[in-house]
This record gives structure tokens, C-alpha cells and sequence, in this order.
């Protein structure tokens, strides 16, 4: 198979396996009444640290859940397109540690859902796009920006029944992983027309004109 067809497979195909479990699990806790919501992250709570694990893939709403799904899939998208080799340390780590953070600094209720992953995301696009100076990797940043910016607003208590310590646990990673993962940010590619040694009469393209700028015939080549 393909290098390529594999690589591509998996931006998108992992994300929406992922989305795909977060919807199955939904389907199942309402169709058997299950009440998965105690599987939630419930904070300075014992039992509650198994929330840790699995509060990203249990949503009390449909819209909750349709909330959740469109970013989740397009910024995991991003994370497995632009940076391959760190996709899976950012996901699941970024889990794992916003998921404790809630635990630790979170309201005594049930913090469920899968915006602490999603923040985690939306964070270390942005940051990490500002910090490695790359240009691909800055314009990724300033579409995050431009998309999801105003999620920002919800690290605050602005609204009510919202877990804004998941979202700010999240944030605070995401951050943190943008400072800490440096060795990863691609190299900016150098052409050689860029390099201080660069000599034009060397190079095969601008041999094609002349001094005037006008492109030689092959024939006309020849003959020189």
C-alpha cells in the first residue's frame, strides 16, 4: 500500500474512529439508559479519578455531543496532518493531565465530555504555531484563531453547567506542550538560490534566458 494513501488515511481516519466511539457510546447510554455520567471526572473523589479515562467520550445531550464532535474532528485532523509524530503524545497525554487538572481544581459535580481534549488541541495549534516561527505552522495558528477563538472566552465561569476547569485545564496544557515539544517543529526548507555561495551561472534554470530576461530556445542553446 501506499505511503501516501496510508498517512492521509489516518489524518482523517483516526478522527473520525474517534468521533465515531464518542457517538456510539452516546447511542448506548441513551438507548439503555446506562448512566455513564458517573464515569465522569468528580473531583478530590477517588472513584472519581476514572473519569480521567473516560469523561471524553460520555456527553449528556445531543447537542452537547454535536458540540463537541465538529471541532474534536477538525483539530484532531490538524494534530495528525501537521504534526504526525507528536498526534498521539498530544492526545493522549493532553487527556490524561487536563483530566487531572480538573480533578484537582474542579466544582463537586460530574465534568463530562470531550471539550478538555479539545482545548488541549485548540491551545497547542495556536501556541505552538506562534512559538517555532514556521510560516505553514503560524497560518495553521491564525486559522484556529479565526474558527475557534472565541472558545477562549469559555476557560471563564461565563455560563452556567459548564465545565469551565475542564476547559481551562485543557488551555493550560495545550500551552504547556506548545513550550515543551520544540524539537519537532519542521525546518524551514532553504532554496538555493537563498545561500550566500549561490552562484546563477550554475543553476540549470536561470541558464534557460538570457541577460534580458528572455527564455533561450533549446535549439538556440545548442548553438551557444
Amino acid at each position: 500500500m501506499d505511503k501516501n494513501f496510508k498517512y492521509y488515511t489516518g489524518v482523517v481516519g483516526f478522527p473520525i474512529l474517534f468521533v465515531l466511539i464518542i457517538w456510539i457510546t452516546f447511542w448506548f447510554d441513551m438507548k439503555f439508559n446506562l448512566n455513564l455520567k458517573s464515569y465522569g471526572i468528580y473531583p478530590r473523589s477517588i472513584k472519581g479519578l476514572i473519569g480521567v479515562l473516560f469523561s471524553p467520550f460520555v456527553h449528556n445531550s445531543l447537542e452537547h455531543l454535536v458540540n463537541n464532535s465538529i471541532p474534536l474532528f477538525i483539530l484532531s485532523s490538524f494534530i495528525f496532518f501537521f504534526y504526525k509524530k507528536l498526534s498521539w503524545r498530544i492526545i493522549t497525554l493532553g487527556i490524561l493531565f487536563s483530566g487531572i487538572i480538573t480533578w484537582i481544581i474542579g466544582r463537586n459535580s460530574f465534568h463530562i465530555g470531550a471539550s478538555g481534549l479539545i482545548y488541549v488541541l485548540m491551545s497547542f495549534i495556536l501556541f505552538k504555531g506562534i512559538f517555532s516561527k514556521n510560516f505553514n505552522l503560524m497560518a495553521l495558528s491564525l486559522v484556529v484563531v479565526f474558527i475557534y477563538g472565541s472558545l477562549v472566552w469559555y476557560i471563564f465561569p461565563l455560563k452556567q453547567n459548564m465545565s469551565w476547569e475542564g476547559h481551562l485545564s485543557g488551555f493550560l496544557i495545550g500551552f504547556l506542550f506548545a513550550l515543551y515539544f520544540k524539537q519537532n517543529v519542521p525546518k524551514k526548507y532553504s532554496y538555493d538560490w537563498e545561500k550566500e555561495n549561490f552562484d546563477d551561472k550554475n543553476d540549470p534554470f536561470i541558464s534557460q534566458f538570457d541577460s534580458e530576461g528572455n527564455f533561450i530556445e533549446p535549439n538556440q542553446q545548442d548553438d551557444l
